[in-house]
């Protein structure tokens, strides 16, 4: 028990199974992303949708909206992506799972839910609200 709270970094194991629950996640994300993108851009969409006179003020009212939250969702989709990237190089460092506040490890089961953290809980929650 003495060795667990002296630990200063993850074993190479560990990393090692993080990396892997990253790397799910970065795929599934990336996945999501292409999706949100061609919801917005609409390039999938050659039909008579545009000819068509009938409500077609409240359908592109509509259409403006779908395709701005999706563009919005689509930013987050991409930070996301790049902080689980961050991650990764953290991984390669072996700096992964130390928290850039407090220096110490974050815990297992907070990086199993949030891989890219870079804080522990307690030093999220000192910190001052915005």
């Amino acid at each position: 028990m003495e060795t667990e709270t002296k630990k200063t970094r993850y074993s190479d194991s560990e990393l090692q199974e993080f990396k892997e629950i990253i790397l799910k996640k970065l795929d599934k994300a990336r996945i999501d992303l292409k999706m949100l993108t061609e919801a917005y851009i609409n390039n999938n969409d050659h039909g008579t949708n545009d000819t068509s006179p009938t409500f077609k003020v409240l359908e592109e009212g509509n259409a403006v909206l779908t395709k701005e939250e999706n563009s919005k969702l689509a930013g987050r989709q991409e930070k996301f992506i790049q902080n689980l990237e961050m991650a990764l190089i953290r991984i390669e460092n072996k700096t992964y799972g130390i928290c850039r506040e407090t220096g110490k490890l974050i815990s297992k089961e907070r990086l199993k839910s949030v891989p890219h953290a870079t804080l522990s809980i307690d030093a999220k929650l000192n910190r001052p609200k915005v």
